[in-house]
């Protein structure tokens, strides 16, 4: 099945929604609905950062909401250098730990 779109992240890496996510997405996280929105929040990020479960594979996408005043987190796995959307929500805060901070500080100066 194709999937729902394809775009270009901010590195130049396609990342795709898969009809199975969507579905996911609209029956887990209902709020979540404008597809335009998720394409944005990748696009045009508030901030991003590696997962704290798998840092290596899995990037979080955050847009700030100024209309709900929250941020809508998308969450991506890259594999092969093509990433595919795992799931998104929308979220009052940002969450930063020290180990997450590290990576990003190693992949900002390498």
């Amino acid at each position: 099945m194709l999937p729902l779109f394809m775009i270009k992240d901010t590195h130049g890496r396609t990342i795709r929604l898969p009809y199975e996510r969507w579905k996911h997405i609209l029956r887990e996280h209902p709020d979540v609905h404008n597809l335009e929105e998720l394409q944005n929040t990748i696009l045009h990020p508030t901030t991003m950062k590696p997962s704290k479960y798998d840092p290596v594979h899995v990037v979080w996408y955050y847009r700030y909401n100024k209309i709900r005043k929250h941020y809508l987190f998308v969450s991506v796995k890259y594999l092969n250098d093509e990433g595919f959307i795992i799931t998104s929500y929308y979220m009052r805060t940002i969450q930063w730990n020290k180990k997450c901070l590290s990576i990003m500080i190693l992949k900002a100066i390498s």
